[in-house]
């Protein structure tokens, strides 16, 4: 095999499997191939949006756990931010929202994911060392 032809192939898979490369999560490549800043809405910039994509990026952040081989403990972990980033958009929806069926819908996605948080951070206090 020529080397020339061997080399960049070498040099591609050393530097996709370097942990120098690891992924920037500031930043979400999208379908048309543009990338945008998480935090920032795609679309419109409203208020609403701008606080959907602040509450989205917030939740994305938060379930980048280290992961610890325990599924029990990982799952606990990355719903914890999963179920907030819930919560943050149902409060988004009742300050900016009008109807009534989805503002209801907000505030019960607030009382059961508040209570699904409780109960998985007792369960990480009693199981996760």
């Amino acid at each position: 095999m020529n080397i020339r032809h061997f080399a960049p192939g070498v040099a591609l898979a050393l530097l996709l499997a370097s942990p120098a490369v690891a992924q920037d999560h500031s930043t979400h490549q999208m379908m048309d191939g543009s990338t945008m800043q998480m935090g920032e809405p795609k679309g419109d910039n409203g208020p609403s949006s701008q606080a959907f994509a602040e509450a989205n990026a917030k939740m994305h952040a938060g379930m980048d756990i280290e992961f610890s081989g325990n599924a029990d403990v990982d799952f606990a972990r990355g719903m914890i931010a999963h179920h907030q980033g819930a919560i943050d958009m149902a409060r988004i929806e009742l300050e900016y929202g009008k109807d009534p069926a989805m503002r209801q819908l907000a505030e019960e996605v607030i009382t059961a994911q508040e209570g699904e948080i409780a109960m998985m951070k007792a369960w990480l206090e009693k199981n996760a060392k």
